[in-house]
């Protein structure tokens, strides 16, 4: 290919999308995530609920938030006025997304699950990426994301 120009490969089928919405706790390392069929505001609401009411029901939080239309929408919004008394909010400017500690984690499971390897079924794909979101929480599990917290 030429820099800068993507070559097209036509492919059988119709293109299959599974989504993962989570939450990475940097002080325990570890991840809160669901996986809804569409990655819109109903999803993202549905899984702050469980999050802030049974994960984490009377803790303090700073939740790091990116740009998503979803994040900022009014239900989204609202659902997170709920928990204002025991949640701060802090959206990072545009296109920042680097900054957050779950884009960190999320190019760690790509690599650790995705990188030189096919798989048969979008299925068993889906089946790896759940094993290593669940080992994730396991304190024993070796190839564990976790973020350095190393004090000054």
């Amino acid at each position: 290919m030429k820099r800068g120009q993507q070559k097209r490969i036509p492919t059988p089928g119709t293109q299959r999308r599974h989504h993962v919405v989570g939450a990475y706790d940097w002080l325990t390392d570890h991840i809160a995530w669901t996986t809804p069929a569409r990655k819109n505001t109903e999803s993202f609401v549905a899984f702050l609920e469980p999050l802030l009411t049974v994960c984490y029901p009377t803790q303090r939080m700073v939740l790091v938030m990116d740009n998503a239309s979803f994040h900022k929408s009014a239900p989204s919004l609202a659902a997170l006025s709920l928990f204002e008394h025991r949640l701060r909010v802090v959206w990072l400017p545009p296109y920042c997304s680097t900054l957050n500690p779950i884009e960190r984690f999320w190019r760690h499971l790509k690599d650790h699950v995705c990188v030189d390897k096919l798989f048969p079924t979008i299925e068993k794909l889906v089946a790896a990426v759940e094993r290593e979101l669940t080992s994730q929480n396991d304190g024993a599990y070796l190839s564990r994301f976790m973020l350095s917290k190393d004090e000054p």
